[in-house]
């Protein structure tokens, strides 16, 4: 058996920042009742963007700036949105008194400096998974958080989603029992492009990552071992990139626990996010959600439309209320449910899971 030290780095990857739209500062010391929480967004592209929405949707909080050196997309955003400004470098926005907390939404390679930067300007902080590739980077932007208070919290947005919250409250309320086994399915309608997947990290980082934070959530138990299978079974430009589109990995958690994830960057059929948990008193699972929950029944068939094609589209609500919670807890002062120690442990097990499919052998975090 391998085993992955806390120290081991993984390599950091820039990503591709090419899509358009489809649709923790020091620390807030004292609770700001009454007050509009002011952000500014780091990046405006497809997730900048729905977080924009999504802020313009809270009474309580309201984007004042966007940076992004695409000047022409950070320009399109103001004018959609009714933002007052927009600036080409970061800084600028970090450093402007009128912005209280920030979204960072901008490339992986970058996400590590600005929470460190946006902490030491006393902001809050929203950063998008993963804080880095590389363990040692992410240690330090704890050791920054820890040291200037900083009110820091990391986009995992599942853990909002209604139907894996209701999972959650199962497990932790016993509804299930003792829990014995956890499988998880996550796959997507379509790869996306190779270039982007060339520079993402690898699947277990880039999209396994959501999946080993969900296990943790879920089971609310760390992961102690992994062992993983993957290979390209979709298309051959993707192991030319260096990666694999399809990988199995199973797990052992500190409770006991053992658990599957099943991952796969092509479903025919849409975007395939079901969880299934079993335990000493039952089982709870959760189905693919679809546009509308009817199901035709004929002399030929019974059938049901497909499932949402896009995660947007499955995890719409979600996205809402994730950033609910994030202005929720700016405000007030209080802890975020998802951190950066959060971060740090789904990326530690993702660079496990791919440690181990190279190895051929398990190994434990």
């Amino acid at each position: 058996m391998i085993n992955l030290g806390c120290s081991q780095q993984g390599t950091i990857a820039n990503r591709l920042r090419k899509i358009q739209a489809h649709l923790t500062p020091p620390k807030v010391k004292e609770n700001m009742p009454g007050k509009v929480l002011r952000v500014g967004v780091i990046g405006v592209g497809r997730i900048g963007r729905v977080h924009i929405e999504s802020i313009q949707s809270i009474k309580d909080a309201c984007v004042t700036m966007v940076a992004d050196i695409w000047e022409d997309g950070a320009r399109q955003v103001c004018e959609q949105y009714g933002i007052p400004k927009y600036v080409k470098d970061y800084k600028d926005l970090i450093a402007d008194a009128d912005v209280d907390a920030v979204l960072i939404c901008s490339p992986t390679d970058q996400h590590a400096s600005q929470i460190m930067e946006a902490s030491r300007a006393g902001k809050a902080i929203f950063c998008e998974k993963p804080i880095s590739l590389n363990l040692e980077i992410i240690d330090e932007v704890c050791n920054v958080v820890e040291e200037t208070g900083a009110l820091c919290m990391v986009a995992f947005q599942r853990r909002f989603d209604p139907t894996f919250k209701r999972l959650q409250t199962a497990v932790a309320k016993g509804e299930v029992g003792n829990v014995h086994m956890i499988a998880i399915t996550s796959r997507d309608p379509g790869p996306p492009p190779v270039a982007y997947i060339a520079q993402s990290g690898g699947l277990h980082c880039d999209m396994a990552i959501h999946d080993f934070d969900m296990a943790r959530f879920i089971t609310g138990s760390d992961i102690v071992e992994v062992f993983t299978k993957g290979d390209c079974k979709i298309d051959p430009a993707i192991a030319e990139a260096g990666d694999i589109d399809t990988s199995l990995v199973v797990l052992k958690f500190a409770n006991g626990v053992i658990g599957t994830i099943s991952n796969s960057r092509k479903a025919t059929y849409g975007y395939d996010q079901r969880v299934e948990v079993f335990g000493s008193k039952g089982m709870i699972q959760s189905e693919n959600l679809r546009p509308n929950m009817c199901t035709i029944s004929n002399a030929g068939s019974v059938h049901q439309d497909l499932p949402f094609n896009f995660f947007m589209d499955r995890y719409k609500e979600a996205y809402k209320v994730e950033m609910e919670e994030f202005v929720s807890c700016a405000i007030a002062g209080t802890k975020p449910p998802c951190g950066v120690a959060e971060g740090r442990a789904a990326t530690k097990v993702a660079m496990a899971a791919a440690a181990s499919m190279k190895a051929n052998a398990p190994v434990a975090l």
